[in-house]
This record gives structure tokens, C-alpha cells and sequence, in this order.
């Protein structure tokens, strides 16, 4: 039954990573689909740049939630 429902129900294309800033070691959650550049907090190094859709991931991906 529940294969059936997933069927009709889309899972969300978006997601959270956890991000380690390349610079200083940071580590921030970002959305996958961010629409504005995303700062490291830390030293302002640009972690996530928007493209229209996903967003382009420039640190290291640690973890995915979602």
C-alpha cells in the first residue's frame, strides 16, 4: 500500500547539506536551492552561489539531510 502512495506523491527535490568552509573549516547548513549567495560566517567566504535552479555548491559537502 504505501508503494502506491509514493507513487502520487513526489519526494522534494531540495535539500540541506552541512558545508565546511575550504577557508577556515566553518561548517554551516545551507539549502540546496539557495537563491542568494551564501557567506561563510566566520572569514565571508562564498560557500553557495544561486543558478537559477540548485544552487552551486563551493565548499565541501559533509552531510544531506532531507
Amino acid at each position: 500500500m504505501s508503494e502506491d502512495i509514493e507513487k502520487y506523491i513526489p519526494k522534494p527535490r531540495s535539500k540541506f547539506f552541512k558545508v565546511k568552509c575550504k577557508n577556515c573549516g566553518n561548517q554551516m547548513v545551507i539549502f540546496s536551492h539557495a537563491s542568494r549567495k551564501i557567506f561563510c560566517i566566520v572569514c565571508g567566504e562564498i560557500l553557495a552561489k544561486p543558478t537559477g535552479g540548485k544552487a552551486e555548491i563551493l565548499g565541501e559537502i559533509i552531510e544531506e539531510y532531507g
